[in-house]
């Protein structure tokens, strides 16, 4: 991949990183072209600054001045504190490896602040209003096995917390579904997830009325022509249901795994567990659904206590 504001040199570097990344990490695609956008668009910065290409030269003298400039930068054309924050992770990630690839000391902008941004806790659905969001669901499709496939999916991100590319990422070999399920997850791990009853029988009847072949290597739920089905397509028949719910622009696929860790949290599940279920590397990442459910409390402590 050709960048025009690097010299060869560098931008071999860049692809460099990226395919190590790729090989040795296991990062996802969309990662890996995150990373590429924000570190390419930093050393573009760079060549704008001091006009002229970025060069490997150059990046052994970043300054202090030079990172401030940067953010700055990044700042006035509208990025905002989050982004800014991934962009120069991404940026730090590459200078480590760069500096220990060529032997120097990237302090600079290893030392650069993060800027602070407030956290956006999940906003997970009520317990009726996911149960309800489920039976909608199946009410937006003509054909009765698409509303069954529909169906499945979103049971199996509420009642298992899974990611919608991991429910899509099943494969025929998981069906029928099991009473535990082998997950894998972000970064290639792997991960043990119960599977509902509800869950497995929502797949079932969603295998009995699909026109498709059920294939061993092939994905578990099809689009309407036979093909693996597009994430996008769970989003918008959610879209169609919230609305006529009159649910918050919040309610997404991802909702419904938010929702799956807060009510477990509520109902007295570990922490860890949860972690555990998730997929999550980090507790503090599970963490994130105390201060959902500490919220959910204060609004009925408010609401109802006598001396609120």
């Amino acid at each position: 991949m050709a960048h025009a504001a690097l010299s060869p040199a560098c931008a071999d570097q860049l692809e460099t990183w990226l395919t190590r990344l790729r090989a040795l990490d296991d990062a996802p695609a969309s990662t890996l072209s995150a990373y590429q956008r924000d570190v390419a668009g930093f050393l573009g910065f760079l060549a704008r600054h001091d006009g002229g290409l970025a060069s490997p030269a150059r990046l052994r003298r970043i300054t202090q001045s030079d990172m401030r400039a940067w953010m700055a930068a990044e700042r006035r054309r509208g990025l905002g504190a989050r982004s800014l924050a991934r962009a120069l992770s991404a940026v730090k990630s590459f200078f480590r490896w760069l500096g220990e690839r060529d032997g120097f000391e990237p302090t600079a902008v290893l030392a650069a602040r993060s800027p602070k941004y407030q956290r956006k806790l999940p906003r997970p659905l009520a317990e009726d209003a996911a149960l309800e969001m489920i039976a909608q669901v199946e009410l937006q499709a003509a054909d009765s096995w698409i509303a069954a496939r529909d169906v499945a999916v979103v049971t199996l991100l509420y009642g298992c917390g899974l990611r919608i590319s991991e429910a899509l990422g099943l494969t025929g070999a998981a069906a029928p579904l099991p009473e535990v399920l082998t997950i894998r997850g972000k970064g290639d791990k792997e991960r043990i997830v119960p599977v509902l009853p509800a869950a497995r029988t929502a797949v079932d009847t969603y295998l009995r009325l699909s026109p498709h072949p059920l294939e061993k290597d092939g994905p578990l739920f099809r689009g309407k022509r036979g093909g693996q089905l597009n994430p996008r397509v769970i989003a918008k028949v959610m879209e169609q249901a919230r609305m006529q719910l009159g649910l918050p622009s919040s309610a997404t696929p991802h909702a419904m795994r938010h929702s799956f860790a807060t009510h477990l949290l509520a109902a007295g599940g570990d922490l860890r567990a949860i972690q555990e279920l998730l997929g999550h590397a980090s507790l503090s990442t599970t963490q994130a659904y105390t201060a959902v459910d500490a919220t959910r409390l204060l609004e009925v402590y408010n609401a109802a206590h006598p001396k609120a």
